[in-house]
């Protein structure tokens, strides 16, 4: 983070994300004001609270993108919602909590990876130890003297043991290990279709559950995998793995809230409106600062970070209620797209579709090549597609190219070798006909 200047941050999302100077600009601040907070001092570090933000454009201008690539560059818990999918409490649906619930699982996820990243070798090592006790029986008991030769010719077997599954020469073989899982009791799950309550109760109750073992045959590289987690189960502290992952997730949790302008209500007194406002009332303590209660403990979201957003074509951010304004200070409007904007997607930056599609059919020994005049001539469809239906920014990009390429992507495996231009001629006589035709493009492309 030290090295992460605003405007490193900016440079970091041009090299993903066309466009929208404005919400980089912001969402730098933002993230830029997280480092600063943490070298304040303790009395004053509590009470600066994060600026969250909403963005304003239409779908497919890169709102989600930008929140996304902003938490990989802080390395930060991110979970993405919908505003839309929430009910009021009392009816049925999500509550707004399980918002923090599910950014905290995946703060444990990310900490429980690092955690198992910086012992695998160890993890490994002793894996390997326990392979090979299997593999190679224990020497027979008798005389010091015998027992000292047996001893000296096991250590020699077992070595080349070890440089024989290192090479690969024992992967065949089969053998038989002990797998240990967590049960649930007889009796207690025991309705077909209840699978997922069956996993939630085993990932709650944890520990407190019977270990039950059972005999397994597998080959050899899988035993080494088996036995690679039981190692890596027993030298993790679990209870470390959480507390660090709750204080990720107080400290440098993002919430992205999506559709902020589907629970805008329209200064109806009755209907859906009464709904969309009570979902904004449950949302605002979430917001403002609450303790959430998960199965890892207490959650504090005080300086979560929330990036909302929304077309917001049929209501206004003063649509919402006065109090959930006040929570999201930062406004800042998005651009809709454009030809120019969508020649530089499909060519500019590390992740642009032409790469992505010439990548995947070069795995096919396949070669083809976008020429200049493909992309201006796919832009331009792309644009006049989104003028005549409905504007869903970049995401025409991926339906144009899909149809663009069809017949490729099928006969691909049979075209090994083959080297393609796709120029504009290529273009033309592949979507052509489907643009003149206004409604066949409405359901097309």
């Amino acid at each position: 983070m030290d090295t992460l200047t605003p405007r490193k941050i900016v440079e970091e999302l041009d090299r993903f994300i066309i466009g929208q100077g404005k919400a980089k600009k912001a969402v730098a601040i933002a993230l830029r004001n997280r480092w600063r907070r943490q070298r304040l001092s303790p009395d004053l570090k509590d009470e600066v609270l994060p600026k969250n933000i909403i963005m304003i454009g239409p779908t497919g201008v890169g709102k989600t993108e930008i929140a996304r690539r902003l938490s990989k560059l802080a390395n930060a818990p991110f979970v993405k919602v919908e505003a839309s999918k929430f009910t009021e409490v009392g009816y049925v649906g999500r509550d707004v909590e399980s918002m923090i619930r599910d950014l905290v699982e995946i703060s444990v996820t990310m900490v429980k990876a690092e955690h198992l990243e910086r012992i695998r070798e160890r993890a490994k090592t002793l894996a390997e130890e326990r392979l090979l006790d299997l593999l190679l029986p224990q020497p027979r008991m008798g005389r010091a003297e015998v027992d000292e030769a047996e001893r000296e010719k096991t250590k020699e077997t077992r070595e080349r043991l070890r440089e024989q599954l290192r090479n690969g020469k024992l992967d065949s073989r089969y053998i038989d290990i002990e797998v240990h899982e967590k049960s649930m009791p007889f009796g207690v799950i025991s309705n077909v279709g209840l699978e997922d309550l069956e996993i939630n109760l085993k990932s709650m109750l944890g520990n407190l559950l019977p270990d039950k073992a059972k005999r397994k045959k597998v080959k050899v590289p899988e035993a080494l995998v088996i036995l690679e987690q039981e190692e890596s189960g027993k030298l993790i502290d679990m209870d470390k793995i959480t507390q660090e992952a709750v204080e990720r997730t107080e400290q440098n949790g993002i919430v992205f809230v999506d559709e902020l302008d589907k629970i805008a209500s329209r200064g109806q007194a009755h209907g859906p409106d009464v709904s969309r406002e009570g979902v904004q009332r449950d949302l605002l303590p979430i917001v403002e600062g609450s303790t959430v209660t998960t199965k890892y403990g207490p959650v504090r979201t005080e300086h979560i970070l929330f990036i909302a957003a929304g077309a917001f074509h049929m209501a206004k951010p003063s649509d919402l209620i006065p109090e959930l304004q006040g929570r999201f200070p930062i406004r800042v409007e998005l651009e809709a797209l454009g030809k120019e904007e969508f020649i530089r997607i499909l060519t500019e930056p590390h992740n642009a579709l032409a790469k992505q599609y010439t990548a995947l059919l070069a795995t096919e020994e396949v070669e083809i090549r976008f020429t200049a005049e493909a992309i201006d001539e796919i832009s331009e469809i792309a644009a006049l597609v989104n003028d005549k239906t409905e504007n869903i920014g970049a995401r025409r990009l991926h339906t144009i190219l899909e149809k663009l390429l069809e017949d490729v992507s099928f006969d691909a495996p049979e075209m090994r070798g083959v080297k393609l231009d796709v120029d504009r001629v290529y273009v033309k006589q592949k979507l052509g006909d489907i643009v003149r035709d206004e409604d066949l493009s409405r359901y097309i492309l």
